[in-house]
């Protein structure tokens, strides 16, 4: 996969932390690899762990100030190969299959490329997991849009809540596979 651009965006979710394994694993087979986090992920991961290890800055609003004047969101999201999200929170999965845009992540995610495909790693609580709500935004965005969302599906294990059941983020080497499965390398 040398010379992929991929974007990992990263979402309020306990499972951040596993993201860390995901970016090291890209920057090792030689992906270029660029991280974008909300503000809710700062609260499980800080953005200077993603920094180091991406070895690129990670931007975390919309109206932050870097030294690029370029409209960050567009030119992020025209850069990228393959965006990845890991993990997909059922926030933002909500987000995207509404087409609501307020923070940089979502606004970015909106303005991929038709054809740039999109990974999904959904992590939640197996109640958020089987809602009927979040079942129709993935069943949405799979279905509903030119193709360019795939899902790693959750796994069953124990949740961080204490709780025995679907909804813990799929094993990173299983979200790496999907990411080389839709670019073809």
């Amino acid at each position: 996969m040398k010379n992929l651009k991929i974007l990992v965006g990263v979402t309020g979710g306990i499972a951040a932390y596993k993201t860390c394994d995901l970016v090291r694993t890209l920057i090792k087979d030689e992906c270029e690899v660029r991280v974008v986090m909300t503000r809710s992920a700062t609260e499980f991961v800080t953005p200077l762990t993603f920094e180091v290890l991406s070895r690129n800055p990670v931007p975390l609003g919309l109206f932050d100030r870097r030294n690029d004047p370029s409209v960050e969101h567009v030119a992020a999201a025209q850069w990228a190969d393959c965006v990845a999200i890991a993990p997909a929170t059922a926030n933002v999965i909500g987000k995207l299959a509404s087409g609501i845009a307020d923070d940089l992540l979502t606004t970015l995610l909106l303005a991929v490329r038709a054809g740039t495909p999109v990974v999904l790693a959904p992590a939640m609580n197996t109640g958020m997991w089987e809602n009927p709500v979040v079942v129709r935004n993935l069943e949405s965005l799979a279905d509903g849009t030119d193709g360019r969302y795939s899902i790693v599906d959750p796994v069953t294990k124990e949740l961080a809540c204490g709780d025995l059941g679907m909804g813990g983020m799929a094993p990173v080497e299983e979200i790496y596979r999907q990411i080389k499965k839709v670019t073809n390398r």
